[in-house]
């Protein structure tokens, strides 16, 4: 089950499996955090090597603030982290480095505030045809990029209509942004979830708009830009 495999023919389908998974978070049984950035938002000052590792560098960020993990409550024993993530586009040196700066967390004051620890054999890659969240994920992640991308109003160059496919995602996305807004009333998809440093722990569904420190700001690269009229 993919974003890119919604069709008219399967919509149903794909209905029923997001709202299982809604289900399962209002439910209090999984949390979701999901990070994207804008592209207008240019870094600035990168070295060659910062550009080359920027996916494990958003990774590492994501991983050691979007969670909240310092606001775990606290047990006696600690509590042992596992993470799953999705195949690397790389092998060998720089995955390697990557999970050794993952692992390395433990040791951060965060981290120890919780006592949480993290095990070499717990960080692992996994193939998100054998893992059902995962594919849920992928569902709600493409739903959001589909939106913030005004992808929803695409149509063949032939045609003045938009497509059965387009129409499908746009109803999925619908219900999504639905389950969404009774998790958090007029949920915003397009900027940070708001809420005190707790609730990156505490709220069921968060986004993290992330912007670095030093950026360029190209408003040609935003929707309201590009609809603008060279003068």
């Amino acid at each position: 089950m993919k974003w890119q495999k919604v069709t008219a023919t399967y919509l149903t389908k794909y209905e029923l499996l997001v709202n299982a998974f809604f289900d399962e978070i209002e439910a209090g049984r999984l949390k979701v955090r999901i990070m994207f950035r804008q592209n207008a938002h240019e870094p600035l000052g990168l070295t060659d090597e910062q550009r080359e590792l920027s996916y494990y560098l958003l990774y590492y960020q994501f991983v050691k603030h979007a969670f909240g993990f310092e606001f775990l409550p606290l047990r006696d024993e600690g509590t042992h982290l596992r993470i799953y993530f999705d195949q690397f586009p790389d092998t060998g040196e720089q995955v390697a480095k990557f999970k050794g700066f993952i692992q390395a967390l433990e040791r951060s004051s965060a981290f120890r505030k919780a006592n949480l620890r993290i095990r070499a054999q717990d960080i692992t890659e996994v193939d998100s045809h054998d893992h059902v969240l995962l594919q849920c994920l992928d569902i709600v992640l493409g739903a959001i990029c589909f939106r913030l991308n005004d992808k929803h109003k695409l149509k063949p160059k032939s045609s003045a209509r938009r497509g059965s496919r387009t129409i499908a995602k746009e109803k999925l996305y619908n219900l999504i942004h639905q389950r969404l807004c009774r998790l958090k009333q007029h949920y915003n998809i397009g900027i940070t979830t708001g809420g005190p440093p707790q609730s990156r722990w505490e709220l069921p569904h968060r986004h993290w708009k992330f912007i670095p420190r030093k950026h360029d700001y190209d408003q040609t690269r935003t929707k309201r830009g590009r609809k603008k009229k060279p003068t």
